[in-house]
Protein backbone atom coordinates (compact mmCIF):
# COMPACT_ATOMS: atom_id res chain seq x y z
CA UNK A 1 0.00 0.00 0.00
CA UNK A 2 0.90 3.49 -0.02
CA UNK A 3 2.28 6.06 3.02
CA UNK A 4 -0.23 7.73 4.66
CA UNK A 5 0.35 10.98 2.72
CA UNK A 6 -2.88 12.16 0.59
CA UNK A 7 -5.15 10.11 -1.34
CA UNK A 8 -5.04 10.33 -4.64
CA UNK A 9 -8.09 10.54 -7.23
CA UNK A 10 -9.95 7.12 -8.92
CA UNK A 11 -7.85 4.91 -7.08
CA UNK A 12 -8.78 1.84 -5.53
CA UNK A 13 -9.58 1.29 -2.02
CA UNK A 14 -8.03 -2.28 -0.81
CA UNK A 15 -10.01 -4.04 1.71
CA UNK A 16 -7.74 -6.70 2.86
CA UNK A 17 -8.75 -8.68 6.06
CA UNK A 18 -5.88 -10.75 7.32
CA UNK A 19 -5.60 -13.55 10.39
CA UNK A 20 -9.04 -12.86 12.49
CA UNK A 21 -11.20 -10.67 12.68
CA UNK A 22 -11.56 -8.87 15.88
CA UNK A 23 -13.66 -6.30 18.02
CA UNK A 24 -10.23 -4.74 19.22
CA UNK A 25 -6.68 -5.66 18.79
CA UNK A 26 -5.82 -7.84 21.92
CA UNK A 27 -2.91 -9.74 20.76
CA UNK A 28 0.65 -9.57 22.47
CA UNK A 29 2.22 -6.02 21.69
CA UNK A 30 5.34 -8.07 21.41
CA UNK A 31 3.45 -10.45 18.82
CA UNK A 32 2.63 -7.38 16.56
CA UNK A 33 6.10 -6.22 16.95
CA UNK A 34 7.75 -9.54 15.45
CA UNK A 35 4.83 -9.53 12.80
CA UNK A 36 6.06 -5.73 11.49
CA UNK A 37 9.59 -6.50 11.65
CA UNK A 38 9.31 -9.93 9.76
CA UNK A 39 6.79 -8.59 7.49
CA UNK A 40 3.74 -11.35 8.10
CA UNK A 41 0.38 -9.91 7.59
CA UNK A 42 -1.48 -8.90 10.65
CA UNK A 43 -2.92 -11.71 12.92
CA UNK A 44 -5.55 -9.67 13.80
CA UNK A 45 -7.73 -7.22 11.91
CA UNK A 46 -10.55 -4.52 13.82
CA UNK A 47 -13.63 -4.98 11.97
CA UNK A 48 -14.74 -1.62 12.92
CA UNK A 49 -11.81 -0.22 10.91
CA UNK A 50 -12.92 -2.17 7.59
CA UNK A 51 -16.36 -0.61 8.27
CA UNK A 52 -15.48 2.68 8.73
CA UNK A 53 -13.28 2.58 6.15
CA UNK A 54 -15.54 1.49 3.82
CA UNK A 55 -18.50 4.17 4.93
CA UNK A 56 -15.89 7.24 4.72
CA UNK A 57 -15.03 5.73 1.32
CA UNK A 58 -18.73 6.33 -0.18
CA UNK A 59 -18.55 9.83 -0.04
CA UNK A 60 -15.28 9.95 -0.89
CA UNK A 61 -14.42 11.05 -4.69
CA UNK A 62 -11.34 10.08 -5.02
CA UNK A 63 -12.22 6.53 -4.54
CA UNK A 64 -14.10 4.85 -7.73
CA UNK A 65 -13.68 1.29 -6.66
CA UNK A 66 -13.47 -1.07 -3.82
CA UNK A 67 -11.24 -4.37 -4.17
CA UNK A 68 -12.15 -7.30 -1.16
CA UNK A 69 -8.57 -9.22 -1.31
CA UNK A 70 -9.85 -12.22 0.89
CA UNK A 71 -7.16 -14.55 0.67
CA UNK A 72 -5.53 -13.52 4.12
CA UNK A 73 -8.76 -13.91 6.24
CA UNK A 74 -8.18 -16.42 8.50
CA UNK A 75 -11.30 -16.27 11.15
CA UNK A 76 -14.58 -14.11 11.90
CA UNK A 77 -17.90 -15.03 13.17
CA UNK A 78 -20.84 -14.93 11.19
CA UNK A 79 -22.45 -12.23 12.85
CA UNK A 80 -18.98 -9.81 12.57
CA UNK A 81 -19.16 -10.67 8.85
CA UNK A 82 -23.07 -9.41 8.68
CA UNK A 83 -21.82 -6.21 10.04
CA UNK A 84 -19.56 -6.26 7.62
CA UNK A 85 -21.26 -6.87 4.30
CA UNK A 86 -24.06 -4.58 5.52
CA UNK A 87 -20.60 -1.68 4.79
CA UNK A 88 -20.24 -3.11 1.43
CA UNK A 89 -23.90 -2.86 0.43
CA UNK A 90 -23.88 0.54 2.05
CA UNK A 91 -20.82 1.27 0.35
CA UNK A 92 -22.47 -0.27 -2.97
CA UNK A 93 -25.31 2.49 -2.91
CA UNK A 94 -22.80 4.98 -4.10
CA UNK A 95 -22.73 3.29 -7.59
CA UNK A 96 -19.32 2.49 -7.14
CA UNK A 97 -18.39 -0.98 -7.72
CA UNK A 98 -17.08 -3.22 -5.17
CA UNK A 99 -14.74 -6.56 -6.99
CA UNK A 100 -13.58 -9.72 -5.15
CA UNK A 101 -10.71 -11.42 -5.05
CA UNK A 102 -9.17 -14.92 -3.90
CA UNK A 103 -7.37 -18.02 -5.50
CA UNK A 104 -10.05 -19.99 -3.77
CA UNK A 105 -13.01 -19.01 -1.12
CA UNK A 106 -13.69 -21.06 2.30
CA UNK A 107 -17.55 -20.71 4.22
CA UNK A 108 -16.41 -17.04 5.26
CA UNK A 109 -14.53 -15.64 2.47
CA UNK A 110 -17.11 -16.37 0.10
CA UNK A 111 -19.90 -15.24 2.60
CA UNK A 112 -18.47 -11.58 2.24
CA UNK A 113 -17.43 -11.93 -1.50
CA UNK A 114 -21.23 -12.46 -2.39
CA UNK A 115 -21.96 -8.86 -1.80
CA UNK A 116 -19.41 -7.67 -4.30
CA UNK A 117 -20.33 -6.20 -7.80
CA UNK A 118 -18.18 -9.37 -9.39
CA UNK A 119 -16.37 -12.03 -7.69
CA UNK A 120 -12.38 -13.57 -9.28
CA UNK A 121 -11.79 -16.99 -8.57
CA UNK A 122 -8.06 -18.88 -10.14
CA UNK A 123 -8.55 -21.27 -12.86
CA UNK A 124 -7.77 -23.69 -10.20
CA UNK A 125 -9.60 -22.39 -7.61
CA UNK A 126 -12.52 -23.43 -5.20
CA UNK A 127 -15.31 -22.03 -3.74
CA UNK A 128 -15.50 -24.38 -0.48
CA UNK A 129 -18.73 -23.70 1.10
CA UNK A 130 -19.87 -26.98 3.02
CA UNK A 131 -21.93 -26.29 5.48
CA UNK A 132 -21.44 -26.07 9.35
CA UNK A 133 -20.54 -28.01 12.61
CA UNK A 134 -19.39 -28.50 15.79
CA UNK A 135 -17.40 -31.15 16.43
CA UNK A 136 -15.20 -32.02 19.62
CA UNK A 137 -13.04 -34.62 21.48
CA UNK A 138 -14.99 -36.76 24.22
CA UNK A 139 -12.43 -38.15 26.71
CA UNK A 140 -14.45 -40.16 28.70
CA UNK A 141 -12.72 -43.45 28.19
CA UNK A 142 -9.46 -41.79 28.32
CA UNK A 143 -9.97 -40.14 31.67
CA UNK A 144 -11.29 -43.69 32.45
CA UNK A 145 -8.52 -45.63 31.56
CA UNK A 146 -6.34 -43.24 33.61
CA UNK A 147 -8.18 -44.04 36.05
CA UNK A 148 -9.11 -39.95 36.77
CA UNK A 149 -12.76 -39.21 38.48
CA UNK A 150 -14.14 -36.48 36.97
CA UNK A 151 -16.86 -34.87 39.92
CA UNK A 152 -19.67 -32.64 37.49
CA UNK A 153 -21.98 -30.41 38.75
CA UNK A 154 -24.22 -28.85 36.64
CA UNK A 155 -27.65 -27.78 36.33
CA UNK A 156 -29.84 -28.14 33.19
CA UNK A 157 -29.67 -30.74 30.65
CA UNK A 158 -28.13 -28.60 28.13
CA UNK A 159 -25.06 -27.51 30.15
CA UNK A 160 -23.36 -29.90 27.19
CA UNK A 161 -19.51 -28.22 28.26
CA UNK A 162 -19.24 -30.92 30.90
CA UNK A 163 -20.06 -33.82 28.42
CA UNK A 164 -16.34 -34.31 26.76
CA UNK A 165 -15.60 -35.36 30.48
CA UNK A 166 -18.72 -37.39 31.53
CA UNK A 167 -19.61 -38.90 27.85
CA UNK A 168 -17.92 -40.87 24.92
CA UNK A 169 -20.10 -39.20 22.33
CA UNK A 170 -22.90 -36.41 21.81
CA UNK A 171 -25.84 -36.78 24.10
CA UNK A 172 -29.11 -36.63 22.61
CA UNK A 173 -30.23 -33.57 23.98
CA UNK A 174 -27.13 -31.90 22.77
CA UNK A 175 -26.81 -32.87 19.39
CA UNK A 176 -30.87 -31.84 19.05
CA UNK A 177 -30.17 -28.03 20.70
CA UNK A 178 -26.98 -27.97 18.51
CA UNK A 179 -28.37 -28.93 15.35
CA UNK A 180 -31.02 -26.36 15.96
CA UNK A 181 -28.94 -23.45 16.15
CA UNK A 182 -26.71 -24.31 13.75
CA UNK A 183 -29.34 -24.68 11.35
CA UNK A 184 -30.70 -21.48 12.01
CA UNK A 185 -27.14 -19.80 11.60
CA UNK A 186 -26.68 -22.33 8.18
CA UNK A 187 -30.49 -20.94 6.90
CA UNK A 188 -29.36 -17.51 7.22
CA UNK A 189 -26.08 -17.96 5.59
CA UNK A 190 -27.56 -19.41 2.60
CA UNK A 191 -30.36 -16.54 2.76
CA UNK A 192 -27.99 -13.65 2.51
CA UNK A 193 -24.87 -15.18 0.68
CA UNK A 194 -28.43 -16.35 -2.20
CA UNK A 195 -29.82 -12.62 -1.59
CA UNK A 196 -26.64 -10.86 -2.18
CA UNK A 197 -25.88 -13.12 -6.00
CA UNK A 198 -29.45 -13.03 -6.54
CA UNK A 199 -30.06 -17.11 -6.44
CA UNK A 200 -32.68 -18.87 -4.05
CA UNK A 201 -32.27 -19.19 -0.35
CA UNK A 202 -31.48 -22.65 -0.80
CA UNK A 203 -28.96 -22.56 -3.31
CA UNK A 204 -25.88 -22.37 -1.04
CA UNK A 205 -27.55 -25.49 0.59
CA UNK A 206 -28.03 -27.32 -2.58
CA UNK A 207 -24.89 -26.18 -4.14
CA UNK A 208 -22.72 -28.06 -1.10
CA UNK A 209 -25.08 -31.45 -0.76
CA UNK A 210 -24.44 -31.89 -4.74
CA UNK A 211 -20.54 -31.32 -4.69
CA UNK A 212 -19.43 -34.42 -5.41
CA UNK A 213 -21.58 -35.92 -8.32
CA UNK A 214 -21.79 -32.25 -9.47
CA UNK A 215 -17.59 -32.23 -9.50
CA UNK A 216 -17.45 -35.65 -10.94
CA UNK A 217 -19.99 -34.29 -13.90
CA UNK A 218 -17.31 -31.03 -14.40
CA UNK A 219 -14.41 -33.46 -14.62
CA UNK A 220 -12.71 -32.27 -11.62
CA UNK A 221 -13.01 -28.53 -12.23
CA UNK A 222 -13.35 -26.72 -9.18
CA UNK A 223 -13.12 -23.32 -10.69
CA UNK A 224 -15.83 -23.91 -13.82
CA UNK A 225 -18.41 -25.41 -11.25
CA UNK A 226 -18.03 -22.32 -8.75
CA UNK A 227 -19.13 -20.83 -12.07
CA UNK A 228 -21.82 -22.62 -13.44
CA UNK A 229 -23.57 -22.32 -10.27
CA UNK A 230 -22.86 -18.95 -10.37
CA UNK A 231 -20.65 -18.22 -7.60
CA UNK A 232 -18.40 -16.88 -9.21
CA UNK A 233 -17.99 -14.26 -12.31
CA UNK A 234 -14.45 -13.86 -13.55
CA UNK A 235 -11.79 -17.01 -13.57
CA UNK A 236 -8.67 -15.70 -14.27
CA UNK A 237 -5.29 -15.21 -12.70
CA UNK A 238 -4.20 -12.80 -10.36
CA UNK A 239 -2.18 -10.91 -13.29
CA UNK A 240 -5.31 -11.07 -15.19
CA UNK A 241 -7.50 -9.49 -12.61
CA UNK A 242 -4.73 -6.70 -12.09
CA UNK A 243 -5.13 -6.06 -15.97
CA UNK A 244 -8.54 -5.81 -15.60
CA UNK A 245 -8.29 -3.40 -12.32
CA UNK A 246 -5.24 -1.08 -14.44
CA UNK A 247 -8.27 -1.03 -17.21
CA UNK A 248 -10.75 1.24 -14.60
CA UNK A 249 -8.28 3.18 -12.63
CA UNK A 250 -4.67 3.18 -14.12
CA UNK A 251 -1.60 1.66 -13.58
CA UNK A 252 1.17 1.97 -10.53
CA UNK A 253 4.18 1.32 -12.05
CA UNK A 254 6.62 0.24 -8.84
CA UNK A 255 3.77 -1.80 -7.46
CA UNK A 256 3.83 -3.89 -10.72
CA UNK A 257 -0.60 -3.75 -9.97
CA UNK A 258 -3.37 -1.14 -10.16
CA UNK A 259 -3.31 2.21 -8.82
CA UNK A 260 -4.64 1.16 -4.63
CA UNK A 261 -4.83 2.41 -1.41
CA UNK A 262 -4.60 -0.13 1.30
CA UNK A 263 -7.55 0.56 4.17
CA UNK A 264 -5.02 1.44 6.91
CA UNK A 265 -3.44 3.76 4.95
CA UNK A 266 -6.71 5.04 3.52
CA UNK A 267 -7.75 5.96 7.34
CA UNK A 268 -4.29 7.00 8.63
CA UNK A 269 -4.63 9.26 5.79
CA UNK A 270 -8.05 10.62 6.40
CA UNK A 271 -8.10 11.08 9.99
CA UNK A 272 -4.52 13.22 10.13
CA UNK A 273 -6.99 16.17 7.90
CA UNK A 274 -9.97 15.94 10.68
CA UNK A 275 -10.50 18.96 12.68
CA UNK A 276 -10.97 18.03 16.35
CA UNK A 277 -14.10 19.76 16.63
CA UNK A 278 -15.02 17.12 18.98
CA UNK A 279 -18.70 17.43 20.90
CA UNK A 280 -18.18 17.15 24.36
CA UNK A 281 -20.81 14.43 24.80
CA UNK A 282 -19.52 10.78 24.40
CA UNK A 283 -20.41 7.28 24.18
CA UNK A 284 -18.02 5.11 25.60
CA UNK A 285 -17.57 1.98 24.01
CA UNK A 286 -15.94 -1.12 26.23
CA UNK A 287 -15.50 -4.51 24.32
CA UNK A 288 -15.66 -7.81 26.32
CA UNK A 289 -13.53 -9.75 23.74
CA UNK A 290 -12.51 -13.57 24.43
CA UNK A 291 -12.96 -15.80 27.25
CA UNK A 292 -14.19 -13.98 30.88
CA UNK A 293 -11.63 -14.62 33.51
CA UNK A 294 -10.20 -13.56 37.55
CA UNK A 295 -8.02 -10.85 36.98
CA UNK A 296 -6.70 -8.92 35.06
CA UNK A 297 -7.37 -8.80 31.10
CA UNK A 298 -4.79 -11.20 28.88
CA UNK A 299 -4.24 -11.28 25.06
CA UNK A 300 -7.77 -12.96 23.88
CA UNK A 301 -9.02 -13.04 27.13
CA UNK A 302 -11.39 -10.69 29.24
CA UNK A 303 -10.41 -10.13 32.73
CA UNK A 304 -12.90 -9.06 35.29
CA UNK A 305 -11.20 -7.13 36.93
CA UNK A 306 -9.83 -5.01 33.91
CA UNK A 307 -13.54 -4.78 32.28
CA UNK A 308 -15.05 -3.12 35.44
CA UNK A 309 -12.65 -0.59 36.06
CA UNK A 310 -13.02 0.15 32.56
CA UNK A 311 -16.78 0.53 33.17
CA UNK A 312 -16.50 2.43 36.41
CA UNK A 313 -14.17 5.16 34.17
CA UNK A 314 -17.20 5.55 32.12
CA UNK A 315 -18.68 6.18 35.14
CA UNK A 316 -17.28 8.56 36.70
CA UNK A 317 -16.02 10.67 33.42
CA UNK A 318 -18.71 13.67 33.24
CA UNK A 319 -18.55 13.95 29.44
CA UNK A 320 -19.80 10.21 29.26
CA UNK A 321 -23.31 9.76 28.47
CA UNK A 322 -24.18 6.52 27.95
CA UNK A 323 -22.05 3.12 27.28
CA UNK A 324 -22.29 0.77 24.71
CA UNK A 325 -20.87 -2.70 26.07
CA UNK A 326 -19.35 -4.55 22.70
CA UNK A 327 -19.64 -8.18 23.91
CA UNK A 328 -17.96 -11.60 21.76
CA UNK A 329 -17.84 -13.97 24.35
CA UNK A 330 -18.40 -17.32 25.44
CA UNK A 331 -18.44 -17.00 29.12
CA UNK A 332 -15.99 -18.37 31.55
CA UNK A 333 -15.73 -17.32 35.27
CA UNK A 334 -19.18 -16.31 36.94
CA UNK A 335 -17.07 -14.16 39.65
CA UNK A 336 -15.35 -11.90 36.75
CA UNK A 337 -18.49 -11.84 34.82
CA UNK A 338 -20.65 -10.81 37.92
CA UNK A 339 -18.15 -8.13 38.42
CA UNK A 340 -18.98 -6.82 34.82
CA UNK A 341 -22.50 -6.95 35.16
CA UNK A 342 -22.39 -4.96 38.67
CA UNK A 343 -20.28 -2.51 36.55
CA UNK A 344 -23.19 -2.35 34.32
CA UNK A 345 -25.47 -1.85 36.91
CA UNK A 346 -23.73 0.70 38.78
CA UNK A 347 -23.32 3.04 35.62
CA UNK A 348 -27.22 3.00 35.32
CA UNK A 349 -27.65 3.86 38.86
CA UNK A 350 -25.64 7.29 37.90
CA UNK A 351 -27.94 7.52 35.33
CA UNK A 352 -26.12 6.43 32.33
CA UNK A 353 -27.77 4.27 30.16
CA UNK A 354 -25.86 0.68 29.13
CA UNK A 355 -26.43 -0.91 25.16
CA UNK A 356 -25.31 -4.70 25.34
CA UNK A 357 -24.15 -4.99 21.42
CA UNK A 358 -24.11 -9.00 20.46
CA UNK A 359 -21.51 -10.12 18.22
CA UNK A 360 -20.77 -13.39 17.08
CA UNK A 361 -21.19 -14.63 20.62
CA UNK A 362 -22.42 -13.62 23.75
CA UNK A 363 -23.28 -17.23 25.21
CA UNK A 364 -23.24 -18.10 28.86
CA UNK A 365 -20.99 -15.34 31.02
CA UNK A 366 -21.15 -13.39 27.63
CA UNK A 367 -25.32 -13.05 28.74
CA UNK A 368 -25.13 -13.19 32.01
CA UNK A 369 -22.89 -9.25 31.33
CA UNK A 370 -25.64 -8.50 29.30
CA UNK A 371 -28.81 -9.37 30.89
CA UNK A 372 -29.22 -5.83 33.02
CA UNK A 373 -28.34 -3.28 29.98
CA UNK A 374 -31.16 -1.33 29.09
CA UNK A 375 -30.82 -3.02 26.03
CA UNK A 376 -29.63 -5.73 24.42
CA UNK A 377 -28.97 -5.53 20.32
CA UNK A 378 -28.06 -8.96 18.60
CA UNK A 379 -27.62 -10.30 15.21
CA UNK A 380 -29.92 -13.19 13.92
CA UNK A 381 -26.81 -15.25 13.70
CA UNK A 382 -25.40 -14.32 16.81
CA UNK A 383 -24.49 -17.79 19.23
CA UNK A 384 -26.53 -16.31 22.60
CA UNK A 385 -27.88 -17.68 25.93
CA UNK A 386 -26.71 -21.21 27.59
CA UNK A 387 -27.68 -19.64 30.62
CA UNK A 388 -26.78 -22.69 32.95
CA UNK A 389 -23.73 -23.18 35.40
CA UNK A 390 -21.30 -25.73 36.41
CA UNK A 391 -18.44 -26.50 38.10
CA UNK A 392 -15.58 -29.93 37.31
CA UNK A 393 -13.35 -31.22 39.71
CA UNK A 394 -11.26 -33.91 38.55
CA UNK A 395 -9.80 -35.93 41.13
CA UNK A 396 -6.37 -38.04 40.31
CA UNK A 397 -6.85 -40.83 43.16
CA UNK A 398 -6.71 -43.58 40.42
CA UNK A 399 -3.61 -42.43 38.23
CA UNK A 400 -1.66 -42.53 41.79
CA UNK A 401 -2.47 -45.56 43.07
CA UNK A 402 -1.53 -47.07 39.92
CA UNK A 403 1.80 -45.92 40.50
CA UNK A 404 1.37 -46.99 44.16
CA UNK A 405 1.17 -43.93 45.44
CA UNK A 406 -1.73 -43.17 48.09
CA UNK A 407 -3.02 -40.27 50.34
CA UNK A 408 -3.56 -40.59 54.20
CA UNK A 409 -3.89 -38.53 57.19
CA UNK A 410 -5.93 -36.27 59.38
CA UNK A 411 -7.75 -32.78 59.76
CA UNK A 412 -9.77 -31.55 62.38
CA UNK A 413 -12.68 -30.98 60.54
CA UNK A 414 -14.54 -33.38 57.67
CA UNK A 415 -13.70 -30.46 55.93
CA UNK A 416 -10.20 -29.90 55.86
CA UNK A 417 -7.65 -31.21 53.44
CA UNK A 418 -11.43 -32.48 51.81
CA UNK A 419 -10.64 -30.68 48.51
CA UNK A 420 -7.16 -32.52 47.76
CA UNK A 421 -6.86 -33.34 44.09
CA UNK A 422 -5.62 -36.75 45.07
CA UNK A 423 -8.27 -37.98 46.69
CA UNK A 424 -11.77 -38.70 46.52
CA UNK A 425 -14.37 -36.23 47.24
CA UNK A 426 -16.71 -36.71 50.49
CA UNK A 427 -20.52 -36.36 50.12
CA UNK A 428 -19.88 -33.21 52.35
CA UNK A 429 -17.80 -31.33 49.68
CA UNK A 430 -20.33 -32.62 47.01
CA UNK A 431 -23.23 -31.20 48.63
CA UNK A 432 -21.27 -27.99 49.16
CA UNK A 433 -20.50 -27.37 45.53
CA UNK A 434 -23.89 -28.60 44.44
CA UNK A 435 -24.96 -26.33 46.72
CA UNK A 436 -23.25 -23.69 45.26
CA UNK A 437 -23.96 -24.29 41.65
CA UNK A 438 -27.63 -24.09 42.51
CA UNK A 439 -27.26 -21.24 43.80
CA UNK A 440 -25.33 -19.64 41.42
CA UNK A 441 -27.98 -20.89 38.44
CA UNK A 442 -30.77 -19.13 40.60
CA UNK A 443 -28.95 -16.28 40.70
CA UNK A 444 -28.66 -16.31 36.76
CA UNK A 445 -31.96 -17.10 35.77
CA UNK A 446 -33.29 -14.53 38.54
CA UNK A 447 -30.85 -12.00 36.81
CA UNK A 448 -32.41 -12.89 33.44
CA UNK A 449 -35.76 -12.18 35.09
CA UNK A 450 -34.84 -8.70 36.49
CA UNK A 451 -33.28 -7.12 33.46
CA UNK A 452 -35.72 -8.60 31.07
CA UNK A 453 -38.84 -8.14 32.86
CA UNK A 454 -39.76 -11.99 32.71
CA UNK A 455 -41.43 -14.66 34.79
CA UNK A 456 -38.54 -16.83 37.02
CA UNK A 457 -39.96 -19.56 35.65
CA UNK A 458 -40.57 -18.79 31.96
CA UNK A 459 -36.66 -18.27 32.12
CA UNK A 460 -35.60 -21.46 33.72
CA UNK A 461 -37.50 -23.06 30.64
CA UNK A 462 -35.73 -21.50 28.11
CA UNK A 463 -32.10 -21.65 30.23
CA UNK A 464 -30.99 -25.03 31.50
CA UNK A 465 -28.11 -24.20 29.47
CA UNK A 466 -29.48 -24.68 26.00
CA UNK A 467 -27.76 -22.45 23.49
CA UNK A 468 -29.72 -20.27 21.04
CA UNK A 469 -29.20 -18.30 17.68
CA UNK A 470 -29.95 -14.56 17.99
CA UNK A 471 -32.88 -15.16 15.88
CA UNK A 472 -34.88 -17.72 18.37
CA UNK A 473 -33.35 -15.22 21.07
CA UNK A 474 -35.17 -12.21 19.99
CA UNK A 475 -38.11 -14.53 19.57
CA UNK A 476 -37.98 -15.97 23.49
CA UNK A 477 -37.24 -12.19 24.49
CA UNK A 478 -33.77 -12.50 25.64
CA UNK A 479 -32.54 -9.85 23.07
CA UNK A 480 -34.30 -6.66 22.42
CA UNK A 481 -33.12 -5.64 18.40
CA UNK A 482 -31.40 -7.09 15.51
CA UNK A 483 -28.45 -5.20 14.46
CA UNK A 484 -24.76 -4.07 14.62
CA UNK A 485 -22.88 -1.31 16.60
CA UNK A 486 -24.21 1.39 14.93
CA UNK A 487 -27.41 -0.11 15.76
CA UNK A 488 -26.38 -0.26 19.27
CA UNK A 489 -24.66 3.02 19.34
CA UNK A 490 -28.17 4.83 17.80
CA UNK A 491 -30.05 3.24 20.74
CA UNK A 492 -27.52 4.59 23.05
CA UNK A 493 -27.56 8.15 21.92
CA UNK A 494 -31.40 8.17 22.27
CA UNK A 495 -31.84 6.94 25.89
CA UNK A 496 -28.99 9.27 26.52
CA UNK A 497 -31.49 11.91 24.47
CA UNK A 498 -28.56 12.76 22.46
CA UNK A 499 -29.08 14.52 18.86
CA UNK A 500 -27.20 12.97 15.83
CA UNK A 501 -24.16 14.33 15.05
CA UNK A 502 -23.62 15.94 18.76
CA UNK A 503 -22.10 12.63 19.97
CA UNK A 504 -19.13 10.82 19.28
CA UNK A 505 -17.94 7.24 19.86
CA UNK A 506 -15.03 7.10 22.25
CA UNK A 507 -13.80 3.39 22.87
CA UNK A 508 -12.01 3.14 26.26
CA UNK A 509 -8.94 0.88 25.74
CA UNK A 510 -7.04 -1.02 28.66
CA UNK A 511 -3.49 0.38 29.67
CA UNK A 512 -0.88 -1.45 27.38
CA UNK A 513 1.93 -3.73 28.85
CA UNK A 514 5.39 -1.44 28.45
CA UNK A 515 6.35 -2.92 25.00
CA UNK A 516 9.77 -4.37 26.09
CA UNK A 517 7.69 -5.90 29.03
CA UNK A 518 5.68 -7.62 26.36
CA UNK A 519 8.48 -8.62 24.05
CA UNK A 520 10.61 -10.06 26.94
CA UNK A 521 7.22 -12.69 27.79
CA UNK A 522 6.59 -13.07 24.51
CA UNK A 523 10.47 -14.52 23.68
CA UNK A 524 10.03 -16.41 26.93
CA UNK A 525 6.57 -17.96 26.50
CA UNK A 526 8.14 -18.56 22.86
CA UNK A 527 11.13 -20.48 24.63
CA UNK A 528 8.97 -22.40 27.10
CA UNK A 529 6.36 -23.70 24.05
CA UNK A 530 9.66 -25.02 21.62
CA UNK A 531 11.70 -26.15 24.08
CA UNK A 532 10.01 -27.92 27.18
CA UNK A 533 6.98 -29.48 25.90
CA UNK A 534 8.06 -30.03 22.48
CA UNK A 535 5.78 -32.06 19.70
CA UNK A 536 2.83 -33.39 22.38
CA UNK A 537 2.00 -29.29 22.78
CA UNK A 538 2.44 -28.84 18.72
CA UNK A 539 0.11 -32.05 18.32
CA UNK A 540 -2.44 -30.24 21.50
CA UNK A 541 -2.73 -26.78 19.53
CA UNK A 542 -4.30 -28.53 16.76
CA UNK A 543 -6.98 -30.47 18.61
CA UNK A 544 -10.12 -28.20 18.71
CA UNK A 545 -10.19 -29.31 22.30
CA UNK A 546 -6.99 -27.85 23.26
CA UNK A 547 -8.78 -24.95 24.81
CA UNK A 548 -10.47 -27.28 26.57
CA UNK A 549 -8.12 -28.97 28.06
CA UNK A 550 -6.58 -26.25 29.17
CA UNK A 551 -9.54 -25.04 30.71
CA UNK A 552 -9.65 -27.93 32.50
CA UNK A 553 -5.88 -27.63 33.79
CA UNK A 554 -6.90 -23.88 34.83
CA UNK A 555 -9.91 -25.61 36.90
CA UNK A 556 -8.03 -27.98 38.86
CA UNK A 557 -6.08 -24.97 40.04
CA UNK A 558 -9.43 -23.47 41.62
CA UNK A 559 -11.69 -26.54 42.51
CA UNK A 560 -14.35 -23.60 44.24
CA UNK A 561 -14.35 -21.97 41.02
CA UNK A 562 -17.74 -21.65 38.65
CA UNK A 563 -18.23 -21.69 35.61
CA UNK A 564 -20.94 -20.45 32.88
CA UNK A 565 -19.39 -20.92 30.01
CA UNK A 566 -20.46 -21.92 26.46
CA UNK A 567 -18.22 -24.20 24.30
CA UNK A 568 -19.97 -23.40 20.92
CA UNK A 569 -17.62 -23.27 18.48
CA UNK A 570 -18.31 -23.30 14.33
CA UNK A 571 -16.34 -24.97 12.32
CA UNK A 572 -16.65 -22.57 9.29
CA UNK A 573 -15.03 -24.90 6.98
CA UNK A 574 -12.15 -24.49 4.76
CA UNK A 575 -9.54 -23.76 7.10
CA UNK A 576 -11.39 -21.41 8.78
CA UNK A 577 -12.96 -21.23 12.37
CA UNK A 578 -16.05 -19.79 12.50
CA UNK A 579 -16.89 -18.86 16.14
Amino acid sequence: GHGGGGVEDNIALVLAPTGEIVEQLDQDPAKRFAEEFSGDPPSQTVLRELIEALDLARDDQRISTVVLKLDHLEGAGLAQLEELNAAIDRFRTSGKPVHAYAPSYGQAQYFVAAHADDIAIDPLGAVEVEGLSSFQNYFKEGLDKLGVTVNVFRVGEYKSAVEPFIRNDMSPDAKQANRDWLGDLWTRYGALAGQARRLPADAMDRYARNYADALVKAGGDTAKLAEAAQLVTHIETLQQFRQRLIAKVGEDDDLGSFRQIWFGDYLSAVHTLKKPTAPDDRIALVVVQGEIIDGDSQPGQAGGDTVYDLLDQARRDDGVQAVVLRVNSPGGSVFASEQIRRGVEELRAAGKPVVASMSSVAASGGYWISMQADRIVAHESTITGSIGIFGLIPTFEGPLSKLGIHTDGVGTTPLAGALRVDRPLTPEIKAIVQAGIDKGYRDFIGGVAAGRKLDVAAVDKIARGRVWSGLKARQLGLVDDFGGLEVAVREAAKLAQLQDGQYQLDEILPEAEPPLKSLVRYLSQGAIRAGLVGDWAQWLTKLDQAAQMRSLIGWMNDPRGQYARCFCSVELGGSTPLH
